[in-house]
């Protein structure tokens, strides 16, 4: 399967991060993606309208260490040169890295491990936990979609994203962006490079 390549500049325009040589202010990340509640029933899956995962990617090697989900050249290019790392590999809801600038500009990742439903949890969820639930084109092949308390273009500040890795697994991903930035077009095309990333990563090492 080809493996999608995107340009680092690409994400750093989306994100707006910054640091001391290019001005403006940084946002940090509000908090790490939704996690799924713990009574979740496991049903079939994928479930009704879930997309099917045609070749899973084996994720241990992320799980027990979560930021190396990006690598530290990636984190540079998204967020800047200052950037903090929070790494909660034993977290409840399944191993947890979060990645946030001095402002507000941040990327979140968590492995949930919850349920084992992967992006059927999500779909599931709509008009429940999460009143927004939209698919979105898939990358490199692998089904993606956003969800939250509100359609994501509202703000334009936040987007948190899942993207299906097998049918019972999928990695949760979220985007905030910095001041500046809010409000100027989509937050989830950001979200959609990191995933982007992140899914590159995941193949490389599995």
């Amino acid at each position: 399967m080809r493996r999608v390549i995107i340009p680092m500049s690409a994400a750093l325009v989306l994100l707006g991060a910054c640091d001391s040589t290019n001005g403006g202010t940084p946002v940090p990340v509000s908090s790490a993606p939704s996690a799924p509640s713990a009574s979740s029933p496991v049903g079939e899956v994928p479930g009704p309208g879930v997309p099917k995962v045609a070749d899973p990617i084996d994720l241990a090697r992320l799980e027990h260490a979560p930021c190396d989900s990006l690598t530290p050249a990636q984190v540079a290019g998204l967020l800047g040169s200052e950037v903090e790392t929070k790494p909660e590999p034993d977290a409840y809801v399944g191993p947890v890295c979060n990645w946030e600038a001095p402002g507000r500009a941040g990327v979140g990742i968590i492995f949930g491990k919850l349920d084992k439903r992967g992006l059927t949890r999500v779909y599931a969820e709509k008009g429940k936990a999460y009143a927004f639930v939209e698919p979105l084109e898939p990358v490199d092949g692998y089904p993606l979609a956003a969800y939250g308390p509100e359609d994501p273009k509202i703000k334009g500040e936040q987007c948190m994203v899942a993207v299906g890795t097998s049918d019972t697994q999928a990695i949760d991903i979220s985007v905030d962006r910095s001041e500046k930035n809010i409000g100027k077009g989509d937050p989830c095309e950001a979200a959609r490079q990191v995933t982007a990333m992140v899914l590159g990563n995941a193949k490389a090492g599995s």
